[in-house]
C-alpha cells in the first residue's frame, strides 16, 4: 500500500453520504494523533467563553477530577466515530451526552459553538502540522458528520457546511471570548492534566510549550503572558518537521481509536460506555455524581 492510497479511497466517496466513512478514514487511519490534540484545543477554546468557562468550574469536573473527565468526553465522542451512528454504543454514548447537559442550563448558541470548534479545528491544525493538508472533500465530510451529530445532540440551526462552521466560530469568538474567573481556572487545571502526562521534570516546559500552541484572542483571554517569539518558533516548527517525518512512514494499517491513546488513564480494566460521565443526584438540584451504578444494556469496551 503506497501513502496516498488512503486518500484516494475518501476521494472515491461522497461526502453527503458516505461521511462517517470518510471521517473515519480521515482521523483513524490518516491523522489519528493530530485529530487528539487538535481537539483537545477545540474543548480548550470554549473555555474562554464564560458562559462556557464558569459553568464548567462551578461543577468542577475539570479541577477536581480533570483526568476523568478527559477520559470521559473523549471516549464518548469516539464511541460515535468508531460504531457509528446506529449502533448500541453510539446511541448509549449520545444519550450519555444529552443527559448530561439536560441537567445544566447550558445555551443553544454555546452547544453551536462547541460543534463548530469540532469541525474548524482539527481543519487548522492539520493545515499547520499535519503529514498533508485536509482536502476540501474531508473538510465537507467533517462537517457533515459534525451535523449529524448535531442534530442528534438536539442543537438548532446547526451549519451547513465547512464554511458556515468556520463563519459561525469566527463571529462566537469575536463577539464572546472574555476573562472568567472560573474559565481561567479550569485552562489551568487542563494545562495542569496534559503536564501530568509527562515525567515531572518536563511539566513545567510542557505547560510553556502548551501555551504557544494559543492564538492572541485565547491568551487574552485568560490573560496568560504570551510565550516569548522564540519558543513559539521552536514548538511550532517541531511540530510542522514531526509532519515531515510522518509523511516518510508508510500508511497506518489499522485504525487508531481514542481509547488506544496512552492519554487516557482512567480505565486500564476497560469501561462501559453507559457508565461514562457524570449523573445527577435526584433531589440534589441536578449536582452529578462521577461513579453510577451500571446501566442495563450498556455495552463493554476494551481496555483503553
Amino acid at each position: 500500500m503506497q501513502r496516498y492510497d488512503r486518500l484516494r479511497e475518501i476521494l472515491r466517496l461522497d461526502p453527503d453520504k458516505d461521511f462517517l466513512a470518510i471521517y473515519r478514514l480521515t482521523a483513524t487511519y490518516e491523522f489519528p494523533w493530530d485529530f487528539s490534540r487538535a481537539l483537545e484545543l477545540a474543548l480548550f477554546r470554549t473555555y474562554a467563553v464564560p458562559s462556557i468557562g464558569s459553568l464548567l468550574a462551578e461543577t468542577a469536573e475539570f479541577t477536581r477530577r480533570a483526568q476523568k473527565r478527559y477520559d470521559d468526553t473523549a471516549l464518548l465522542l469516539d464511541a460515535v466515530v468508531e460504531h457509528g451512528f446506529d449502533s448500541d454504543t453510539a446511541r448509549t454514548a449520545i444519550r450519555r451526552v444529552n443527559q448530561m447537559h439536560r441537567s445544566y442550563d447550558i445555551s443553544d448558541d454555546d452547544m453551536r459553538y462547541v460543534l463548530c470548534t469540532f469541525v474548524v479545528i482539527p481543519a487548522r491544525w492539520i493545515d499547520a502540522y499535519g503529514w498533508r493538508p485536509l482536502t476540501r472533500h474531508e473538510r465537507r465530510a467533517c462537517a457533515n458528520y459534525y451535523a449529524a451529530l448535531g442534530r442528534r445532540l438536539g442543537i438548532k440551526d446547526v451549519p451547513g457546511s465547512y464554511e458556515e462552521f468556520e463563519t459561525t466560530l469566527n463571529a462566537y469568538e469575536q463577539e464572546h471570548f472574555g476573562w472568567d474567573e472560573g474559565g481561567r481556572e479550569v485552562a489551568d487545571s487542563t494545562l495542569d492534566l496534559m503536564a501530568s502526562w509527562y515525567p515531572a521534570p518536563l511539566a513545567p516546559a510542557v505547560r510553556r510549550a502548551s501555551l504557544t500552541l494559543l492564538d492572541e484572542p485565547l491568551l487574552s483571554a485568560f490573560r496568560y503572558e504570551p510565550p516569548g517569539p522564540g519558543l513559539r518558533r521552536l514548538v511550532r516548527g517541531a511540530l510542522w518537521l514531526r509532519g515531515r517525518a510522518v509523511r516518510l512512514l508508510p500508511p497506518r494499517r489499522a485504525p487508531h481509536y481514542v481509547r488506544q491513546n496512552p492519554e487516557i488513564k482512567g480505565y486500564p480494566d476497560g469501561y462501559d460506555v453507559g457508565e461514562l460521565g457524570t449523573f445527577p443526584v435526584p433531589g440534589a438540584g441536578g449536582c452529578p455524581v462521577p461513579h453510577p451504578r451500571r446501566p442495563a444494556g450498556a455495552e463493554a469496551q476494551p481496555p483503553a
